[in-house]
């Protein structure tokens, strides 16, 4: 198997393993918060897969009307109207990404689609176990990007996850799962309570900025 079919097909398992969760939740689920500021859950559901329908004039008129910054809440506003039915449906007859989320052989829709349902998982105290092998995909694919910020975040420490086998970087090591180093390097600050180490302290005052 090459390495894009491999990110695809991860990525198309995780969108399927939240459309499972997401059936699950009651009305009132989804009008909750999530870790996305100013997002509840069903916003973050429309965040997910408002990129996909979206042709080349179609994502041109996209960041135009949000320059860029606001661009993606210019589609969860576009996805407002649908129902959580409607748009659990949509994320279920879109489980394969496509336009812009299938970039880079499907790492956007898996590194996305992965931070995102844990950001629903964790705001509603319904953890789960992020399948191993995504984790080690997802991790390496993070301090680079500059689209995520983890750079800055992360400089001048050494990041060690604890559940499979990763390290990134020189320094004061942070230690934990996998998942909550994912977090924390995407600028979620309720990870820091899930690491350790010596440059922990580093990390959790970067994320207050």
């Amino acid at each position: 198997m090459t390495t894009q079919r491999s990110l695809m097909s991860m990525a198309r398992a995780e969108r399927a393993d939240l459309a499972d969760f997401l059936a699950t939740l009651t009305p009132q689920e989804w009008m909750a918060p999530t870790l996305c500021s100013k997002w509840n859950v069903k916003d973050v559901v429309a965040h997910v897969v408002s990129y996909e329908e979206l042709g080349p004039l179609g994502l041109a008129r996209r960041f135009a009307k949000g320059w860029i910054v606001r661009a993606n809440q210019v589609g969860v506003d576009e996805f407002a109207a649908r129902s959580p039915q409607q748009l659990l449906e949509f994320l279920r007859n879109h489980l394969q990404p496509h336009g812009l989320t299938a970039g880079f052989g499907g790492m956007i829709a898996l590194v996305d689609g992965t931070v995102h349902h844990q950001d629903i998982r964790r705001s509603l105290g319904r953890p789960r176990t992020v399948p191993p092998d995504r984790l080690e995909r997802i991790l390496p694919l993070v301090p680079s990007n500059p689209r995520l910020g983890a750079g800055r975040r992360i400089r001048g420490l050494r990041l060690r996850a604890t559940d499979i086998d990763w390290t990134h970087g020189r320094g004061p090591e942070v230690a934990g799962p996998g998942e909550a180093l994912l977090l924390a390097m995407t600028g979620r600050p309720c990870a820091i309570a899930d690491l350790g180490g010596p440059g922990r302290d580093i990390l959790a005052g970067r994320l207050r900025q």
